[in-house]
């Protein structure tokens, strides 16, 4: 099957309104012929398409957009979207019902979420012509992951999600997984995330798509299969205080054919109100740097690039540690702290910045 994979896609208040009047030459400009000729084109929505204004207790930013937005995604093509990531619950109940009953109404078919936890791990397999492609989609834990007893999010799990991608595996020709997590912002994948990768691969992963950090990070292929640490994002236009970093505003296509395993990656970058297909020396600036990064991965120096990148962030992770146990504001403080324990990717820069004594014994 040929295959079209996008990132995140949240309507921000520069593109809202143009979801709202179902603009998509706008909203996707030369992008829309992307979509054509596809057996299969998948988002990852990450946002709650409601009306309602009654938003979960949690750090960061809640996304919400109008249930409009449905629509448009059906009309350019695309019938599959995930649901696994740390926002589509940032409403509650009430947003996932309103999303529920957006997505029916346009006819698009949803994974990565369930009434509870077990509920959630249910794959998605789409056959067409004999052949049988399943999607696995998680994410990592950032609010919104279901639990035992509440509705939420595929969340990953080291040991639940390896045996997942196993079967899947058995049962079907084909297996792409979707992995929200990675740190935000940075291109390069933690220690921790390149071996869960590797472990997806060894049994079963044809593909890996890591999305969230919202921006372009690095591609190995591993074992014949392939590893994208970083898609960036697909509609998220100026973000969420509309001053995002410029490694934001680019970000790249996916296609992936199931049967040749041949992968293109296509660049795109933002608009003032959209997306368009990236020309001339930007096009040329993304790729160029892009293939630098995946050498990166080869030589080792990739390393390097997260370690830097955790450095840069010192200061706020300390914050949050000597904060901790403050008596001010104490429930904030430490729903903070627990938060980034919480979390794989903040726990892998705070590895990065903390080793132990036995990262640094003698040798």
């Amino acid at each position: 099957m040929k295959t079209l994979i996008f990132g995140d896609l949240s309507p921000t208040y520069a593109t809202n309104p143009y979801f709202e009047q179902g603009d998509t030459d706008t909203l996707f400009t030369d992008t829309l012929s992307l979509f054509e000729g596809n057996d299969v084109n998948i988002v990852n929505l990450e946002c709650a398409l409601t009306d309602s204004d009654k938003i979960i207790k949690k750090f960061g930013p809640a996304l919400k957009a109008c249930p409009n937005t449905a629509n448009v995604l059906k009309s350019i093509g695309v019938d599959y979207c995930s649901l696994a990531n740390n926002h589509i619950f940032d409403y509650g109940i009430k947003g996932m019902e309103d999303t529920f009953m957006a997505l029916k109404s346009a006819d698009i078919t949803y994974t990565g979420f369930g009434d509870n936890y077990q509920d959630a791990r249910k794959n998605l397999v789409i056959e067409k012509d004999g052949e049988k492609l399943c999607f696995v989609a998680v994410c990592e834990h950032e609010y919104s992951y279901a639990t035992n007893d509440r509705m939420g999010a595929r969340g990953y799990d080291e040991y639940d999600t390896i045996e997942d991608i196993r079967k899947a595996k058995e049962e079907n020709d084909c297996v792409i997984v979707i992995y929200h997590g990675g740190k935000e912002h940075c291109r390069y994948p933690s220690p921790r995330l390149r071996k869960i990768c590797h472990a997806m691969v060894n049994n079963g992963a044809d593909a890996i798509l890591c999305q969230h950090s919202h921006c372009i990070g690095c591609y190995e292929k591993y074992n014949d299969s392939h590893i994208l640490y970083g898609q960036g994002n697909f509609h998220f236009v100026k973000g969420v205080n509309g001053n995002p970093p410029e490694s934001w505003n680019t970000l790249l296509a996916v296609k992936y054919d199931t049967v040749s395993k041949k992968i293109e990656f296509i660049p795109i970058n933002n608009t003032d109100n959209g997306i368009t297909l990236s020309k001339g020396e930007l096009k040329d600036r993304i790729m160029r740097e892009f293939e630098q990064r995946n050498a990166s991965l080869l030589d080792g120096t990739w390393k390097d690039g997260w370690h830097k990148f955790c450095m840069e962030m010192k200061a706020q992770y300390e914050s949050v540690i000597a904060r901790a146990l403050l008596e001010e504001n104490p429930d904030l403080n430490r729903q903070r702290f627990a938060h980034y324990l919480d979390c794989e990717a903040h726990l892998d820069v705070f590895r990065e910045l903390f080793p132990s004594w036995n990262d640094t014994n003698e040798k």
